[in-house]
């Protein structure tokens, strides 16, 4: 049978790297929010282009689909798609409810510590009259972004280290669609790209810490073999 990575002589070194992913994830992300905080307008220069050309760039069409996308990264769909995730993964009934409970409250609490750092930049967002999609709050970093990247990542990281041994096919799925919801905020017009950025970088930080913790510090029990 597979084996997970937390098991044998690969734990320690993943946990060294998802540590220093973690580190460098989250220096970059108070580096680009220091850079946009200073910036005239609060406006690095490739935000203002990349807006104007999704603005002129956007039939209806592609805007729906657009929409579409950006409304499976918010809501309860990311917390059905954990669920899903933890059900999977566990193999007892008992490791099902932890797994899924533990992803559920990985992904709420990092939604909590995004919404503080984006309290905290208060960064307007686009103008009104350019959005395609609903939208509110402060724009850095996008919510949208943070949230479909980190279920992307806590997916692919308790498929990793459950033992499931998920396909490449599979990983570049999940992630491509972590990645198209951003994408879809600057689209819409409703995020600049920056803010996107920084979401997923938060994303990084986030999951690769919690990874860190899971290999550092959980029981030898819930490391066991697959």
């Amino acid at each position: 049978m597979s084996r997970p990575l937390t098991s044998g002589p690969l734990g320690p070194v993943t946990a060294r790297r998802a540590g220093w992913l973690a580190v460098s994830a989250f220096a970059l992300l108070a580096a680009l929010a220091l850079w946009v905080t200073l910036a005239p307008g609060h406006l690095l220069p490739a935000d203002a282009s990349l807006h104007h050309w999704s603005v002129v760039h956007r039939p209806a069409g592609a805007a729906a689909a657009a929409r579409a996308v950006t409304d499976t990264g918010t809501a309860v769909i990311p917390y059905v798609v954990l669920l899903v995730v933890g059900l999977y993964v566990g193999r007892t009934a008992r490791e099902r409810c932890g797994v899924a409970l533990a992803l559920i409250l990985c992904l709420g609490a990092g939604q909590a510590l995004r919404y503080a750092v984006m309290s905290l930049i208060a960064r307007p967002r686009p103008p009104v009259a350019d959005w395609a999609a609903h939208a509110s709050g402060w724009s850095f970093p996008s919510g949208h972004t943070a949230t479909a990247a980190m279920t992307a990542a806590l997916t692919i990281a308790a498929l990793v280290l459950g033992g499931r041994r998920p396909s490449l096919l599979a990983i570049a799925v999940i992630g491509s669609w972590g990645v198209a919801v951003g994408l879809t905020r600057v689209y819409l017009g409703v995020h600049w790209f920056t803010d996107v950025v920084a979401g997923w970088l938060f994303a990084v930080g986030w999951v690769s810490l919690l990874v860190w913790a899971y290999l550092r510090w959980a029981p030898a029990g819930l490391r066991k073999e697959a």
